[in-house]
């Protein structure tokens, strides 16, 4: 080798060594910044409890400082979920393709990303300039420094964007690039063309346009969004900053701010050991029986959604501590997570699940009323499981060795107690007017401290800046596609398209028992292909006006349309939290797949049923 080319190469490592070290401080920069907003957050929402229902005097200031904060959340969150490649995206094609084509789309993937948010970068300035004249009412300051944080978010995730396009091969980098700058170049020359079409531009940019993106691996929140914006310059008259400013209305929504304090509660629990004392009482309680451990996956997963309010967080904290004692007994590992999948369809309506308080801030319908609903139809879902495992297990040989003393469950039972009554504690501060939806996650994280610190004494401290960073990546990444799909929404309402689709079913014969089937087999559909919540984000105000029109009870619509979307998520080839799940179970999706049909089967009854029944969806809040 040549003096020069060992020269060079040391060069190439120097920069690469270089970059290495600018990206980790980008990161590790945005990530501290985004918790200690989290942080702050917490305890002003916190503040404002005690401050209103302790010592009766509000802090009125306190939403339009949330509301500042929130964004810059979001916006910083979605910028480190962009880093480390956590936005919400459907792989199932591109992972049939070989590594090559693998490679490429990923770049192309994140070439669009680029494209679209440079292209987004001016208007975002120019929507900081029209928010720059407003006044706050309560804290009286410009709003420019809550606006401001919509072109820093942009300019953040460009910086992420560039930075993981980096670590890519440069021929797949330069290929991608070129071949982005060729399709927008082909887009904008074909202007003209596009403002004839009026509607027909519907179908262009949404319903094939998202589909192409969405299946070739671009994040979901990105393909929204760019159809969105490719939609408006291209084929409207209307100034691209009405995007941003949708995106800002869609991502700071104050109800929306329940995710991220629910999320770090979710990780707080298993930090504390919350989780793995109610798991053992329920083993100690049920684990003796025949498939006792199943029934254990059920009733737990219930309880956990109820604390968390996320799935994934709510399977990783079961898993780990199940999955072992069930192989010791013989179970399968394949069985087990097609079990774990279908239980996280059956608890998507869990009190306090993160996509009910979607649907109440894209809709206007109660939090809290959702919640209430959301119990019993879950309640006859595990149930319906539960006798389904009766069925599959009755003539099992019964587990080996003795059941649990009773003075052993007893013991176990008055460990689990503070864990067990915090769904309890969490509802009841609601019910009972102490907090509202957006508020109680904090008294829950509080609930979560005291027991953690003084009752278990199980916490660590060097875990909970990481968590909060991580909270804020995951929270950015449901904020940004929120905002994206709100948008998205919007342009479709404002072309008419809304009306068009409200006549075409009014039009279909059969009435509301035609217009709920079509509901549960679009939601369903949408919820396989898009994830959840993008889907309701989207297709809600779309589909709540015509049931009402229609109508059919809110509330009940919710409930049937959010379990119909979770059959969806959790139904392969498609359905992404099939994947998710068996990432975090250890099991091979094509043997899980075989199980899981039997449960999905079961789960697609009971969700006919609760459709033909409103009362299980509204009977507890009549």
């Amino acid at each position: 080798m040549s003096g020069k080319t060992i020269e060079k190469r040391a060069d190439e490592d120097r920069k690469t060594g270089i970059l290495t070290v600018v990206d980790e401080f980008f990161v590790a920069a945005i990530s501290a910044v985004a918790a200690l907003l989290l942080a702050i957050e917490i305890v002003v929402l916190f503040l404002g409890i005690v401050a209103r229902y302790v010592f009766h005097h509000p802090l009125v200031w306190t939403d339009e400082f949330d509301s500042i904060l929130f964004l810059w959340l979001g916006m910083l969150g979605a910028a480190i979920a962009l880093r480390r490649w956590e936005h919400m995206r459907m792989s199932t094609f591109v992972s049939m393709l070989p590594a090559s084509w693998q490679s490429y789309l990923s770049g192309f993937a994140l070439a669009v990303v680029i494209a679209f948010l440079l292209l987004l970068l001016p208007p975002s300035f120019e929507h900081v300039q029209t928010e720059a004249g407003v006044i706050s009412p309560s804290l009286e300051i410009s709003m420019f420094w809550r606006a401001v944080a919509m072109p820093v978010g942009i300019g953040l995730m460009i910086v992420s964007a560039l930075l993981r396009l980096r670590t890519m091969p440069r021929m797949v980098a330069v290929v991608s690039l070129v071949a982005v700058v060729i399709a927008a170049s082909v887009l904008a020359f074909l202007q003209p063309f596009f403002l004839d079409l009026d509607q027909a531009n519907l179908a262009i940019f949404f319903l094939v346009g998202v589909p192409l993106m969405v299946f070739s691996g671009i994040p979901i929140a990105f393909a929204f969004s760019t159809a969105t914006f490719a939609y408006l310059t291209l084929g409207t008259y209307v100034p691209p900053s009405i995007l941003v400013a949708r995106l800002d209305a869609g991502m700071s929504q104050l109800l929306l701010l329940a995710i991220p304090t629910f999320v770090f509660l979710g990780l707080l629990i298993e930090m504390t050991g919350m989780a793995e004392r109610m798991i053992i009482f329920l083993s100690n309680l049920l684990g003796h029986v025949r498939g006792g451990l199943q029934y254990v996956l059920i009733a737990a997963m219930y309880l956990v959604s109820g604390i968390s309010g996320s799935k994934a967080a709510d399977m990783a904290a079961i898993a780990p501590a199940l999955f072992p004692e069930m192989e010791k007994l013989g179970n399968d590992r394949d069985a087990m997570t097609a079990l774990l999948a279908a239980t996280g369809a059956q608890t998507e309506t869990v009190p306090p699940s993160l996509i009910l308080i979607a649907v109440g801030s894209v809709t206007g319908l109660s939090i809290a009323g959702l919640f209430t609903a959301g119990l019993l139809p879950s309640a006859l879902l595990g149930v319906m499981l539960c006798i389904f495992v009766w069925f599959r297990t009755r003539k099992a040989p019964k587990a080996k060795g003795p059941a649990v003393k009773r003075s052993l469950m007893w013991k176990s039972f008055v460990v689990a107690l503070p864990a067990l009554a915090l769904p309890f504690v969490i509802r009841s501060a609601v019910v009972e007017g102490v907090a509202t939806a957006t508020e109680v996650s904090t008294v829950g994280i509080v609930y979560a401290l005291i027991v953690g610190l003084l009752l278990y004494r199980q916490f660590e401290w060097k875990r909970l800046i990481p968590m909060l960073a991580a909270t804020a990546s995951l929270s950015g990444a449901i904020l940004f596609v929120t905002g994206a799909a709100t948008a998205m929404a919007w342009a479709i309402t404002q072309s008419g398209f809304s009306q068009t689709l409200a006549d075409a079913i009014a039009a279909v014969p059969g009435g509301v028992p035609t217009f709920m089937a079509l509901s549960i087999l679009l939601f369903a559909i949408l919820g396989s292909v898009l994830e959840g919540l993008p889907a309701i984000v989207l297709f809600g105000p779309l589909m709540f006006p015509i049931a009402q029109g229609l109508g059919i009870n809110d509330i009940y619509y919710a409930i049937v349309a959010i379990l119909a979307m979770s059959l969806g998520l959790f139904t392969p080839p498609f359905g992404v939290g099939f994947y998710i799940t068996c990432a975090i179970g250890g099991a091979d999706p094509n043997r899980a797949m075989r199980h899981l049909w039997p449960y999905l089967a079961i789960l697609t009854v009971g969700v006919v049923i609760i459709a033909l029944v409103p009362w299980l969806s509204i009977g507890l809040i009549q």
